[in-house]
């Protein structure tokens, strides 16, 4: 290539719209090859320069990492490539947003706060990352759940009982799940195990609370008060199969007592919590609301 046909950096810079400093950052970073040195020790690069250099300004402007545009120059990757590290910058976006949405929600929750009431605050939120991770809750679950639970089953109630972040969380939101994270990274074993249900079949009690669970939902999102039906006679039936029991009016009044003796406090204060944290029903309002069905049956009887 003949000496004239060659442009400088300057011209290389000015034709690609950014600084001097910046092509020869990107020549210092392997990004952008010279094809020559002046006789003074300039740098000179070959016009198909000018294309490379537009494209890495174009995915910088897009916050595409050097390490990927690296790869975009060197390997030619054509639209479906282009189409990977996009992708992948949305999600790294996404991220990012989902922290930042996060972070304003537990900014406003300190800024409305009364002046008393801040400290205590932050030390709550302040115990969680940006955006919070569930990995507490997960593990207060698993170990709450009986031990001879199957691993499918497992993982289904954990999934049903964690509640996921909100999307545009607003300050309530972040408070209560700074409490639900609280409520579970203090919980002691004694607790836990106090609280573990322990039935003869565990497995046949949460695949059947499962299927009333399903049942029930509706009513609940309807606004309907609790009440008989298919929904209280499949949540029987499960815990009278869990217990190799037939379900007659003696073990409806058996399960009652049952269920009104094992309320547990931290277990209350988790679903108010959790409540608050999502708008769909959670586990702990399907079985109040079953529990009062229950209840209202047998106060009929």
């Amino acid at each position: 290539m003949l000496p004239h046909e060659l442009l400088s950096i300057g011209e290389l810079a000015e034709r690609a719209g950014v600084s001097v400093k910046a092509v020869r950052f990107y020549s210092d970073q392997g990004l952008l090859p010279e094809a020559d040195r002046s006789s003074g020790g300039h740098r000179r690069y070959a016009p198909e320069a000018l294309e490379r250099l537009r494209l890495i300004r174009s995915l910088r402007a897009l916050d595409v990492p050097l390490p990927q545009i690296a790869r975009v120059v060197a390997d030619g990757l054509g639209e479906n490539g282009l189409g990977d590290i996009v992708a992948r910058q949305l999600d790294s976006l996404g991220a990012e947003l989902d922290a930042l949405r996060w972070r304003e929600a537990a900014l406003r929750l300190l800024h409305e706060a009364a002046p008393g009431e801040r400290a205590e605050l932050l030390r709550l939120v302040g115990a969680l990352g940006t955006p919070p991770s569930t990995d507490t809750m997960v593990r207060y679950w698993r170990r709450l759940l009986p031990l001879r639970l199957p691993t499918r089953l497992v993982t289904s109630i954990v999934e049903a009982a964690v509640p996921p972040l909100p999307e545009q969380p607003v300050p309530a939101q972040v408070l209560a799940f700074a409490g639900l994270h609280e409520l579970t990274r203090v919980a002691d074993d004694a607790c836990l195990v106090d609280h573990r249900p322990s039935p003869p079949r565990p497995d046949v009690l949460y695949d059947g609370l499962r299927e009333a669970y399903d049942l029930t939902a509706p009513a609940l999102l309807a606004g309907r008060d609790p009440a008989a039906g298919e929904a209280l006679d499949c949540f029987v039936a499960a815990h009278a199969r869990a217990h190799d029991r037939r379900d007659t009016p003696d073990f409806r009044r058996d399960l009652g007592r049952d269920l009104a003796a094992g309320d547990h406090p931290a277990m209350r204060r988790y679903w108010a919590l959790a409540g608050e944290v999502t708008p769909a029903p959670t586990l702990g309002a399907v079985n109040t609301w079953l529990s009062s069905a229950l209840a209202a049956q047998l106060a009929g009887n």
